[in-house]
């Protein structure tokens, strides 16, 4: 029998490629002790989270979308420090909850990429989207929590109407990257669940045409396989 070098060479590379592909690092970027020493004005006072100075500031005309050297607003800030009652008082001042810093991402993806549902649900409850596309990925922060496993977070994003089968610039879905980028444990396999009664759309493949039962099956994430098959998943 002849073998098909082309065809074999091909599936080779393609394995390869696939094997090695790049991991998103999320490129989120806190302000560090330094930055906050030097912070003055409303982002000293969201860092600290002293509301009635954001209060005194707001009303006598402090820019509330003023922004630091890495393009974070206050309410970035207030975010990244888990300042919630910061957060409120900026948002009934008039702050913009859905402003992104210079790597894209809004107050949402940094709540949900730090796993901090509290925050998140705060940001929720005043009026933020988690529908906005977010990040050098050109992805959502359901994207992002399903990297991570963080399910609560999912949970929450999906009820408040975040886009289940947004496609990044990898070509990966919130569904793919729960299994790609995930462990096959526990926390990624409650996301999965979660996303697959949230009905997302379970056939969408990567960029090499593998959809996500088969890429769990490469895994050997048998839980997932078995809960894809379950939810009809080809």
């Amino acid at each position: 029998m002849k073998l098909d070098t082309s065809r074999w060479l091909g599936r080779i590379v393609a394995g390869l490629l696939a094997a090695t592909a790049v991991v998103p690092a999320l490129a989120q970027v806190a302000p560090t002790a330094a930055e906050a020493a030097r912070y003055t004005g409303l982002h000293a006072a969201a860092h600290r989270g002293d509301t009635d100075a954001i209060r005194k500031l707001a009303a006598g005309g402090a820019d509330l979308q003023a922004r630091d050297a890495h393009g974070r607003t206050a309410l970035h800030v207030a975010t990244f420090a888990r300042q919630r009652e910061a957060i409120r008082a900026l948002a009934q001042a008039g702050a913009d909850l859905n402003g992104v810093e210079n790597d894209r991402y809004d107050a949402v993806t940094i709540a949900s990429v730090a796993d901090d549902e509290d925050t998140l649900r705060l940001l929720l409850s005043l009026g933020a989207t988690a529908r906005q596309v977010t990040s050098r990925y050109d992805g959502t922060a359901l994207i992002a929590a399903a990297h991570l496993g963080h399910d609560g977070v999912v949970r929450q994003l999906i009820q408040a109407g975040a886009p289940l089968d947004h496609v990044n610039n990898l070509h990966w879905t919130a569904v793919i990257e729960s299994i790609v980028l995930g462990d096959g444990g526990p926390r990624h396999q409650a996301t999965l669940r979660a996303l697959i009664d949230a009905r997302a759309n379970l056939q969408l493949a990567d960029r090499q045409g593998q959809t996500p039962l088969q890429l769990a099956r490469s895994r050997g994430y048998a839980s997932m396989v078995k809960m894809l098959e379950a939810a009809g998943a080809r």
